[in-house]
């Protein structure tokens, strides 16, 4: 019989068949850190639909979720086969409560392009090229992440206008943009760098100045105002 030893915090070990235990009883012995999300998704769901047992509906959940860059209205969370009007209040409250009590006390301030990464990863698995605007505050912690295109950026380019109206909205002191090259390549193009200089400018006469333009690639990123600081009124070093 195989088994896996959990170490715990304490330093103090179990050896937990994982296979037979369920998703509550591996919190109570192991910690919550230990369950994936699909478990801790199961727990709040409780149980499945008519359709489908409490593990496959939490893995349809799971995959959803991966893709938000926020918190999704009811509406969308309905949209999930099987997930009914009241488990999805239950899922809506939780994720609102975690950004009201937890997330907002333990988020880490972005000062490198880094710290943007998590807030942006299922980017890189997107077949088609999106761009979005993360609005920071004055702190310089995420307020929202919003897409703005979807497309080749230079065959449907971002107005000015409609770049930065989301962050007004948001009253942004700062933004950083955001967008994906599904081919993998990280190098920027001629056009990725006319869209920055004019988005620069643009939020240099708007006094919401921006920070960097970073591409996500499934290799890895490239931020712009790494590249090309002088293009850049702020960032993250001046």
């Amino acid at each position: 019989m195989n088994h896996n030893q959990v170490t715990l915090f304490t330093g103090q070990k179990y050896d937990l068949i994982a296979h037979n235990l369920m998703p509550r009883e591996k919190l109570e012995c192991a910690g919550v850190s230990v369950l994936s999300n699909e478990e801790l998704l199961a727990i709040i769901l409780g149980s499945g639909c008519h359709e489908c047992d409490v593990f496959e509906l939490s893995r349809r959940l799971a995959q959803f979720l991966s893709t938000e860059t926020s918190v999704p209205s009811l509406q969308r969370l309905k949209s999930i086969r099987g997930l009914g009007k009241v488990k999805a209040a239950q899922i809506l409250a939780c994720l609102e409560l975690s950004g009201r009590f937890i997330l907002s006390d333990k988020a880490i301030p972005v000062s490198t392009p880094e710290d943007v990464l998590s807030r942006v990863a299922y980017m890189k698995y997107e077949s088609q090229e999106h761009l979005v605007v993360v609005s920071l505050n004055s702190a310089n912690y995420i307020i929202r992440v919003h897409e703005l295109t979807t497309g080749l950026v230079n065959q449907t380019p971002v107005h000015p206008r409609e770049a930065f109206a989301l962050a007004i909205e948001d009253r942004a002191v700062s933004v950083i943009f955001v967008h994906n090259h599904p081919s993998g390549s990280l190098e920027p193009s001629p056009e990725d760098l006319s869209i920055t200089r004019l988005l620069c400018a643009s939020g240099k006469i708007l006094q919401i100045p921006v920070l960097d333009h970073i591409i996500i690639g499934k290799s890895g990123f490239t931020s712009l105002c790494r590249l090309y600081p002088e293009v850049f009124e702020s960032s993250f070093g001046k």
